[in-house]
């Protein structure tokens, strides 16, 4: 080999070697490359991480600050109550804060709400340094302006009093106010338990339910209208104003089952809920009333005994139904069971379908032949004893306390029974009536009431008819036929008369005057041939059978319970 050739091949192997070492470095090099990137790239994911957690801490934070604002807001101090001696800055506060709200008192008083309003005020301003808000604005003609109340019509319910006519400006608003009020009344969740108020006794603070609230003055000035509406609430007057009647049409009563037949008796359960309507299609209904559903509860079918008359205990427990049969029948409401009871031993009635109930649900008095009334226990339901009148016996109506019974009939006289001794105490005349053929006793008072086949009906008290003055204390003649049904409302201020003979020959009676409402019945509404009515134990309701198989139903606006 020369050495050309030998120096060449050294050459190649020296080229050789650095191409080798040159791939070695590039490998090397690529490598830590790529360990630094992913180092990068892991390090930024992770800072990312932790930014984004801050980012969800914070608003997290500021969501729950948030809320706790809202409810110390809305709630008081729940989250930073007031500590013993460190209160006085946040009293002063909740202070200053309580005359936002501002007392509007005209609705249970005679003086003006801007009285009222500026008295509150002065004695905040005392207090508190002249640092209270003030009315915006108050109308100064309004206490030179007077408003006439009898004039117009849809004012006259405003009035306190039946001849009362000219009033301020302040007191027409004020009273405005209380009639919007007293027709828009709070709903239950407004009236707080008095057992769930329980504050200490402590100087500077009351706790409720583990919150801790202003004692003292600050209560009573600045979270009363938080605590109770009693300053907002109308209470309803006890007496009711003659000459227009306030009331208002509902669904009727018993919407979703009409009876088929005419209505005969409609009565309402004592918890003035439940209502029962009867009639010819012999067919008892049971109705929850509410006034807009009057949701059916049940109905029972007596196959062989078109009723005539249904009425309920005075205690609630059962129902009693008769018709034109020699039985009748009991139906008690807890058992859900009927008895059928009759003919009565020594008796030979064909009819049983007239009756009274004493209000001690002791004694069931039905009309009998030839003047006879029959006295049934409820307790045995077996006949004890009969009572006679000189003619037929048509009406009858128990006294409120049950010992007496009063009765009338075909001779024109009204007859006073002693229960106990079955003896008649007192007999006297109706005046003006051939034939009576209606009665009915007030639940208050001495009143009684007494209707006649000529349509007129007289109001007597009952201790002067007994002593032997025989005079009316009023005659009412603004029926033309038959008196057919009469009835007392629970307060007596309401008396009912009814005839069956001429369509919505139905009349409502005011008795402290002894006038009738001018608005009933309802001009641009029938009521068909009214048969029988009845008033809720609270006198809210008003429910009319009629002969079309409908029981109408009207709220009275005066009365505030059903």
């Amino acid at each position: 080999m020369s050495l050309i050739s030998q120096n060449a091949s050294a050459k190649d192997r020296v080229k050789k070697v650095r191409r080798e070492d040159g791939a070695k470095f590039s490998l090397c090099e690529g490598t830590e490359d790529a360990q630094e990137t992913s180092e990068c790239d892991f390090d930024l994911n992770h800072k990312k991480k932790k930014r984004h957690e801050a980012k969800e801490k914070m608003m997290e934070v500021q969501q729950e600050n948030e809320m706790k604002k809202l409810e110390n807001f809305l709630f008081g101090s729940l989250y930073s109550p007031v500590e013993f001696g460190k209160g006085d800055e946040d009293a002063k506060v909740v202070q200053r804060n309580s005359a936002v709200f501002i007392m509007d008192r005209s609705a249970g008083s005679d003086q003006s709400f801007y009285e009222d309003d500026a008295e509150f005020l002065e004695e905040n301003d005392v207090e508190t340094g002249n640092k209270q808000r003030k009315p915006a604005w108050v109308d100064e003609e309004e206490e030179r302006t007077t408003i006439n109340i009898a004039k117009v019509n849809r004012l006259r319910k405003l009035r306190k009093e039946e001849d009362e006519t000219i009033i301020s400006g302040s007191d027409y608003v004020s009273r405005l106010r209380a009639q919007h009020a007293k027709l828009n009344p709070n709903t239950e969740w407004a009236h707080l338990d008095s057992k769930a108020k329980s504050y200490s006794s402590d100087e500077d603070s009351g706790v409720e339910d583990g919150a801790v609230m202003p004692s003292g003055d600050n209560v009573d000035k600045g979270f009363d209208i938080l605590q109770t509406n009693e300053e907002i609430v109308v209470k309803s007057r006890v007496k009711l104003l003659p000459g227009i009647l306030e009331y208002s049409r509902l669904v009727d009563a018993n919407v979703e089952d009409p009876s088929n037949g005419p209505i005969n008796s409609v009565q309402f359960h004592r918890n003035a809920q439940l209502l029962l309507a009867a009639g010819l299609d012999r067919k008892l209904r049971f109705f929850q009333i509410d006034g807009k559903r009057n949701t059916k509860i049940q109905s029972i079918f007596l196959d062989d005994c078109p009723i005539r008359r249904a009425s309920f205990l005075p205690d609630g427990s059962q129902v009693i139904a008769s018709g034109r049969r020699k039985f009748f029948y009991s139906f008690d409401l807890v058992k859900s069971e009927f008895d059928k009871i009759g003919p009565l031993t020594g008796r030979e009635e064909k009819s049983l379908e007239d009756f009274a109930v004493s209000p001690d649900s002791s004694t069931i008095a039905f009309l009998g032949n030839e003047g006879y009334i029959l006295l049934v226990s409820l307790k045995t339901k077996a006949l004890v004893g009969t009572i006679k009148m000189n003619g037929t016996a048509r009406s009858l109506a128990f006294t409120r306390d049950g010992q007496q019974l009063l009765s009338s009939g075909g001779d024109g006289h009204v007859y006073f029974w002693d229960l106990r001794t079955r003896t008649c105490l007192h007999k006297g005349v109706d005046e003006g009536c051939i034939n009576g053929t209606a009665l009915c006793t007030a639940s208050l008072g001495n009143l009684f009431a007494a209707g006649s086949s000529s349509g007129i009906v007289n109001i007597y008290n009952r201790e002067e008819f007994l002593g032997g003055k025989g005079k009316p204390l009023k005659a009412i003649e603004n029926l033309t036929t038959k008196v057919d049904f009469l009835k007392f409302n629970h307060d007596a201020q309401i008396l009912a008369v009814c005839s069956n003979m001429k369509k919505s020959s139905l009349k409502l009676i005011h008795i402290p005057s002894f006038t009738v409402f001018s608005n009933w019945p309802p001009p641009n509404q029938t009521l068909h041939y009214p048969r029988c009515l009845d008033f809720s134990p609270g006198g809210g309701f008003m429910a009319v059978g009629n002969a079309a198989g409908k029981v109408l139903l009207y709220k009275l606006h005066h009365y505030h319970h059903a």
